[in-house]
């Protein structure tokens, strides 16, 4: 879904661009080499993980099914998404995007490591597709994604679910 209609748009209309607590997820979408699936996002052109916020009737699961098909076409069942981590660190999930709104993401790392389909940006929230190596990110990558992913690492070498 784009943004314009979603949840968050319309609540965006009734408050402008204070401060929004947001429920959301983001998917490593993980190879068998490793290296994990980034989006460039079309909004302001940085490197992220693919993900967003929660829409109405929603779930932490659902949500990051739903962005990685949205941002790369990718399908997955929600009975293979790993919990990773989990992060809402107002100092470093708080974002602030490039038309003046605000919003403070409360949200899920998940692991996917089987999926259908080829990876393709959709052209309006991901203009580009890479899977990288999480020590060798593209540049510029996005500020809070880069807690997210230090907490990727953490799970991927200790198996054991991250909290920040």
């Amino acid at each position: 879904m784009s943004f314009e209609g979603s949840y968050l748009w319309r609540l965006r209309q009734k408050i402008g661009h204070d401060l929004v607590l947001m429920p959301g997820a983001a998917i490593a979408a993980q190879r068998e080499d490793g290296q994990v699936l980034l989006v460039r996002r079309g909004d302001n052109g940085v490197w992220a993980l693919p993900g967003g916020g929660a829409e109405i009737g929603g779930s932490f699961a659902r949500t990051a099914v739903d962005e990685l098909r949205e941002e790369t076409g990718l399908v997955v069942d929600p009975a293979d998404l790993i919990p990773a981590a989990c992060f809402s660190d107002a100092e470093r999930h708080t974002l602030h995007y490039p038309n003046g709104d605000v919003a403070h993401y409360f949200s899920i790392c998940f692991v996917v490591r089987r999926w259908e389909g080829e990876p393709v940006p959709d052209g309006e929230e991901s203009i580009e597709l890479r899977f990288a190596d999480l020590d060798d990110l593209p540049e510029p990558f996005e500020g809070s994604t880069a807690r997210v992913v230090e907490l990727l690492r953490g799970y991927l070498a200790t198996g054991r679910f991250q909290i920040g």
